[in-house]
């Protein structure tokens, strides 16, 4: 190994362990937009992925999505406000189902609606001033 691949490796894990930290030690509202985003990075890695080719990976990144999606619905406190979470629920099954219809279908138009109810609730959340929670 040269040395400046070994500086490259070093520098790699000391950002991994940083960002590791910073997620760690966020408010948790940060973490829910962190997750949107992510589930929405997902979803349009997966719309972008070429559906003819035998090793396409749309299935990994629709998984990749639709775990985050699955958490945020089990995470829903429903005693804090039952109303937002029973609509919460209603809008990430329907972001599932949407999901599953993409890999039954195997096709990538069920996520334009996927994707347009998480950015949404991202929009929301962002709005949220977190000094106020």
């Amino acid at each position: 190994m040269s040395p400046n691949s070994s500086l490259q490796s070093s520098a790699s894990k000391a950002a991994g362990v940083y960002a590791q930290s910073n997620i760690e030690s966020a408010p948790p509202i940060k973490i829910v937009r962190l997750l949107y985003q992510g589930a929405i990075r997902f979803l349009d890695t997966a719309a972008a992925c070429d559906l003819t080719q035998p090793n396409s990976k749309f299935d990994y990144w629709l998984g990749r999505a639709e775990d985050i999606v699955v958490e945020l619905r089990l995470g829903l406190q429903a005693e804090h406000a039952p109303a937002i979470a029973d609509d919460l629920s209603d809008l990430y099954l329907f972001v599932e189902a949407s999901i599953g219809r993409a890999r039954r279908e195997r096709t990538a138009e069920p996520l334009i609606g996927a994707r347009q109810v998480l950015a949404r609730l991202l929009e929301a959340w962002t709005a949220l001033d977190i000094g106020k929670i």
